[in-house]
């Protein structure tokens, strides 16, 4: 059974910044690709950022040059640092883990199968 448990997140203004870990457990080995993803009320679930098991690291342009994707593979956390934080960053973010690649990470929801429990991210303008 693998768990992801997120930690973080919060209210904070625009401009501002907040950090969002992950922590996975459970039996879990080999190569894999981590990810961030957020869903705000009535959109669907899109790709934040990904990591893969070189550090290589993917972002959607909405956010490149504001938040940085980083995982600590002793501790197996993977931190997602948001800075200059925009109103329509608003919205739930979840982290999730992808076994079946190992480099070459999908931005895609539905690649995902172990995900974690969503944490609120609310800024306001």
């Amino acid at each position: 059974q693998v768990q992801l448990v997120e930690t973080g997140g919060g209210s904070v203004q625009a401009g501002g910044s907040l950090r969002l870990s992950c922590v996975v457990s459970g039996y879990i080995s080999g190569r894999y690709c981590m990810g961030w993803f957020r869903q705000a009320p009535g959109k669907e679930r899109e790709g934040v950022a990904t990591i893969g098991s070189t550090s290589n690291t993917v972002y959607a342009d909405s956010v490149k040059g504001r938040f940085t994707i980083s995982k600590d593979n002793a501790k197996n956390t993977l931190t997602l640092q948001m800075n200059s934080l925009k109103h329509e960053d608003t919205a739930m973010y979840y982290c999730a883990v992808d076994l079946f690649r190992p480099v070459t990470c999908t931005m895609v929801a539905a690649g995902y199968i172990y995900w974690g429990q969503g944490n609120q991210v609310t800024v306001s303008s």
